[in-house]
Parts: structure tokens; C-alpha cells; sequence
């Protein structure tokens, strides 16, 4: 089964995304998603430029040896961009095996092994009192595993605050020049955990509580946090400082035993190795889409396994709904799975992509149609076309740069 043709589409339903089209000459054809926030053409010209005419004429069947070839040919290996277009490569080909066969991804992988997977939302508000109020409002949707984040007192900025009450958190802004915000590690270190004493207060600990810092905090200042909020018993906290030195997490480790989750940002399993091999993290949140598709998942979770590292990947609107469809697909086959992030999508963005899965009582299922189980409108996508927008970036009160 030879591919005759890859295509990319670059379409914008509310936000970028970046899907590759893969077509073989039995006609079945695969979707992948490339989605880069912020670096969405870099992407797109990576694959239109170098990686699909080479795909022309190889058996769609040989997931694994065009996977190596892009890895290892391109001499130049790794990195986001690069390691985004593998990604889709990956996944458009698991998807056109799954249509062959005649079956959903999780069961080429092995199976189910649960019956659903439980995904955890965004609560987030400009005051402790809207928070708690969009905590209720998820509680009631029946979600079991919810992150907590607030605006903090005195700044004017804070991550994962919406701009307005009742709308969806989206940190990009649109246009050439990225906002800039400021952040204090003092006022933020001070007020969060009055946040969570608040949230068991009204609620108990029924729901699993996560939260991100968002590589904010210096090693020492993440372990005085984590050590802060034990009582509170997070589920996790989230990218507590930079991971480019996994070494430092070491510091964190020795002073608390809140569980760590890290990884969104990385795009293979070296990225991640020492902290997973060394113990110093309890979840990984690598995402198929960023760290070599439905193959270099695998890897990495089969890796993890051996050190009771359990997955919980990144999932917010900014990967698209192809991507969406393949990790829930991924998650109901991992053994170890932790959670899966869900941050939803606008109607939209779901007229363009169709999708097949399910959401109840706090777990989600990929549905049944083979292979990924989502679709791409191609014509409504060309009504919406390429539209700039950059991720903020952070300053400290003396407007020294830091890590947003």
C-alpha cells in the first residue's frame, strides 16, 4: 500500500492548527496533527519542504522504519519543530492502519485496559469566590479531577486566569508581538495556598486537585511550595521550575512529597530520561503530538513503566482535536496511566475536525471507528485561514525576563 500523496493545511476555527493529510494509492488516507502555538508555519514548512515529498511512493504500512528515517536521516535530530512533523507523520500512518484493519487505535495497541479515561478540566477565576464557583460548575459536570488556578492578588497577570468571567482560558494573543506579563514569585507563593484551604473547605477531597506553575518557581522556592500544600493533597503540581537541568528536581524531591508532573514541553525520551529513571517525578505529560506521535509515546510510557512513572499528558486546545482523539485512543491502551487533560474545544473548531468521543462521569472514550476516529473538513477549514498569534512571555517586577 504505496502513499501517492501528503498534504498540509494550516486553518485557524478560533486558534491555529497545523493537520497532515496522508493518502494512499487504495485511497484510504491518515490524519495527523503538527500543531507548534506560536511556531505553526515553522511546522507546516518542515513538512511541505522536507518530509512529505519523501513520503511519496514508501508503504504506508512501515510505521516504524519511517519513523527512524526521519529520526535518524535528518542527521539533525530532535527539537519541537522537527520532532512535530514526525509526530503527524506517525500518527496519519497509525490512522490509515487502523482503517485497514478495520480498527479503533487502542485496539491495534493491545487493547483496552480500562474502561474509560478519567480527564481533568481548567477551574480558574479572578477571586477565591469564582473559583470556587467554577469549581462547582465542573463538579457538577461529574469531572473527578480538577486544576485550580486564581489570580493573584496584586498582579495584574496571572496564568490560567481567563480574560473575562465565564470565557474559555486562552493564553495567546493575536497578532505579530507577543503580551508581555508580569509575575511575582513572592505574592504567588504566599496566596495559593489559601486557594486550596479554601477549595477542601467547601468541597473536601472527593475531587483530585492538580495545579501548574508553569516553570515559574526556582527549585528551592518549588519545594517550599509543594511542602506548603501538603495537607491539601494534590493530585500533582505541574512544571514547577525549567526541566532543561533535570538534575534539580532533586532539590525539590528531598524537602516535599507532593507529586510532580512534567513534560508538556518535551519532544523526546531523552528529554525526560534522568527524571523518570532517577524517580523524581510521578507523571509524565509528553504529548503525541510533540514527542514523535503514537511510536515515541509508546516508548516513553513502556520506559516509564519500569519506574512507576504513570502518563499524564498535555492536552489543551492548542493540539488539535486530531491529536485529542489519538491520546485518548493511547490512554485507554497505557497500563500505566495517570490522567489526560481536557481543556475542550469551541463548536467551531468541531465543525472543522468531527470527532467520535464520548464524554461521561468525569472519563472520556475515543469511540469505536477505526483508526483515529476523527475526521477533517477540508473545505470548511479553508474558510478560516493561517491568523498570527504568540504564547505571552513573563518579566519580573524589575522587568527582568523570566520563565512564563
Amino acid at each position: 500500500m504505496k502513499i501517492v500523496n501528503a498534504e498540509v493545511f494550516v486553518t485557524c476555527p478560533g486558534r491555529n492548527f497545523v493537520t497532515l493529510k496522508i493518502t494512499t494509492d487504495e485511497g484510504v488516507y491518515g490524519l495527523g496533527d503538527a500543531t507548534l502555538n506560536g511556531r505553526e508555519l515553522s511546522v507546516a514548512s518542515y513538512l511541505k519542504d522536507h518530509l512529505c515529498p519523501q513520503l511519496i511512493g514508501r508503504d504506508a504500512h512501515q510505521i516504524e522504519d519511517i519513523w527512524q528515517f526521519f529520526y535518524k536521516g535528518a542527521y539533525w535530530r530532535r527539537g519541537p519543530v522537527t520532532m512535530s512533523a514526525i509526530s503527524a507523520v506517525d500518527m496519519a500512518l497509525w490512522d490509515i492502519k487502523g482503517k485497514v484493519t478495520g480498527l479503533p487505535l487502542y485496539q491495534l495497541l493491545g487493547g483496552a485496559s480500562r474502561s474509560g479515561v478519567m480527564v481533568y478540566c481548567h477551574t480558574t477565576g479572578h477571586t477565591v469566590d469564582e473559583v470556587i464557583d467554577d469549581y462547582a460548575r465542573h463538579k457538577e459536570m461529574g469531572f473527578k479531577a480538577i486544576r485550580v488556578q486564581s489570580a493573584v492578588p496584586g498582579m495584574k497577570t496571572s496564568y490560567g486566569v481567563t480574560k473575562g468571567k465565564g470565557l474559555a482560558y486562552e493564553p495567546a494573543t493575536k497578532g505579530n508581538w507577543p503580551e508581555e506579563q508580569i509575575w511575582s514569585t513572592e505574592k504567588y507563593l504566599d496566596f495559593m495556598p489559601k486557594v486550596f484551604d479554601r477549595v477542601r473547605q467547601e468541597f473536601g477531597f472527593d475531587e483530585h486537585l492538580l495545579h501548574d506553575m508553569h516553570h515559574r518557581l526556582t527549585p528551592i522556592e518549588a519545594a517550599r511550595f509543594g511542602k506548603s500544600v501538603e495537607d491539601y493533597r494534590l493530585f500533582w503540581m505541574e512544571d514547577p521550575t525549567p526541566a532543561e537541568n533535570q538534575e534539580c528536581f532533586r532539590l525539590i524531591r528531598q524537602h516535599t512529597v507532593t507529586p510532580i508532573a512534567v513534560g508538556e514541553v518535551f519532544n523526546s525520551i531523552w528529554d525526560c530520561k534522568q527524571l523518570i529513571e532517577e524517580q523524581l517525578i510521578d507523571y509524565i505529560r509528553t504529548t503525541i503530538t510533540h514527542a514523535g506521535g503514537i511510536s515515541g509515546m509508546r516508548r516513553i510510557a513502556d520506559f516509564a513503566s519500569l519506574y512507576q512513572v504513570r502518563t499524564g499528558s498535555h492536552g489543551p486546545s492548542d493540539l488539535s482535536p486530531v491529536c485529542m482523539a489519538a491520546a485518548l485512543n493511547f490512554d485507554l491502551w497505557v497500563p500505566n496511566f495517570g490522567v489526560q487533560e481536557y481543556m475542550g474545544y469551541s463548536e467551531q473548531m468541531l465543525e472543522v475536525f468531527p470527532h467520535n468521543w464520548t464524554f461521561e462521569d468525569g472519563y472520556m472514550h475515543p469511540g469505536d471507528k477505526p483508526g483515529l476516529g476523527i475526521e477533517f473538513d477540508e473545505k470548511l477549514a479553508a474558510k478560516y485561514p493561517y491568523d498570527p498569534a504568540y504564547l505571552p512571555v513573563a518579566r519580573l517586577e524589575d522587568g527582568t525576563l523570566w520563565n512564563w
